[in-house]
């Protein structure tokens, strides 16, 4: 599948401070995708489904691909002030592609179009469009070159899908994400994440790319990556900074150019409705890792897929619906599966 591209075990990851000056692009290096391990990976057993990552180590930028062949209805819940999409569609996507470049990378959207295409003889009936959804991440931050992930690496990512572990840490679109960017000299490398679970026949994925102006926070209320500062050796809440800064009649400050992206797929039979609320209960809860989340710096996007393929029993009436109470009972358990998904991004 590759090899590991960047050392991932060091107790803290400073990106560099960008200087944001004039650099290489796509057309002054001859761009070869890579595909790398990551710092670690995530099994999964989701029939259907597969994913896969590819890189360009230049940048370095990368694309992550979701693929679900014979498609899957879809939600779309995008919050912040600052969200790039392409091909938001919300009925079926037979894929779905993260992206690092900014608003350059949804071109690797196209790339994964490209595949499909192919696959599909060339066949273009109403019936035969193959669909693909995109979002992207600002990671120029991290990096000083405008290197973009473009349509072959959209195809090398999609063409490197598997359906048995996912890489999680600097790897695919999350090669260069980081975190805690109240200032640039405190804002750290983060990642892809990722989490499967099963509870008897239903499946849970969840794959996050996780990029914010806020810091990582695990379950015991430690803040694990961002807004580190070397001169204690220490991170700390942006509250805390913010509450200074407002104390002592400073402006506060956060850098632009942030984005968490996730993919939630289950098999688990959901109407429109209950897709819809699936993706914004979860979407909601991912609060708990990422702190402060949904800011107007991130662009955060999360897409809700269902496989249709398993009926959960009847909770009872419901003015809500007979299927409501299984609704809830299903987000709460994905909710855990997405902060989870959230840690490894950045353990």
């Amino acid at each position: 599948m590759g090899q590991a591209l960047y050392d991932d075990s060091l107790p803290h990851r400073l990106t560099p401070v960008p200087a944001f000056v004039e650099g290489i692009g796509n057309e002054d290096v001859e761009l070869v995708p890579a595909h790398g391990l990551g710092r670690d990976s995530v099994e999964f057993d989701f029939p259907g489904v597969s994913v896969g990552t590819a890189e360009y180590v230049e940048g370095p930028t990368g694309a992550t691909v979701v693929s679900v062949p014979a498609g899957a209805r879809t939600s779309v819940d995008a919050r912040g002030g600052a969200i790039g999409i392409v091909g938001r569609y919300e009925d079926v996507n037979n894929a779905i592609c993260l992206a690092g470049g900014s608003v350059y990378g949804l071109a690797a959207a196209a790339g994964v179009e490209e595949v499909l295409l192919e696959q599909h003889s060339n066949r273009v009936g109403w019936a035969d469009l193959q669909t693909v959804a995109g979002a992207i991440i600002y990671d120029f931050g991290a990096r000083d070159n405008a290197i973009s992930p473009d349509a072959a690496l959209g195809r090398a990512a999609l063409l490197a899908a598997r359906s048995d572990r996912i890489p999680v840490g600097r790897v695919g679109a999350g090669i260069a994400a980081s975190a805690g960017k109240v200032d640039w000299a405190r804002a750290e490398f983060t990642g892809q994440g990722a989490a499967f679970r099963r509870i008897g026949d239903i499946r849970i994925l969840v794959l996050t790319v996780v990029n914010p102006v806020g810091v990582i926070v695990d379950r015991d209320s430690t803040i694990i990556r961002g807004n580190y500062d070397t001169r204690t050796g220490t991170r700390r809440h942006p509250l805390l900074d913010y509450e200074a800064a407002l104390q002592d009649g400073v402006p506060p400050t956060a850098v632009g150019g942030n984005t968490t992206l996730t993919v939630l797929v289950t098999n688990v039979r959901l109407d429109d409705k209950e897709l819809k609320h699936f993706g914004r209960q979860v979407h909601s809860s991912m609060h708990r890792g990422i702190q402060p989340f949904h800011t107007n710096h991130d662009g955060d996007t999360l897409f809700a897929l269902t496989t249709d393929e398993v009926e959960l029993p009847l909770a009872g009436s419901s003015r809500l619906g007979a299927n409501s109470v299984n609704s809830v009972a299903l987000a709460t358990i994905a909710s855990e599966v997405a902060w989870d998904a959230i840690i490894t991004s950045a353990q």
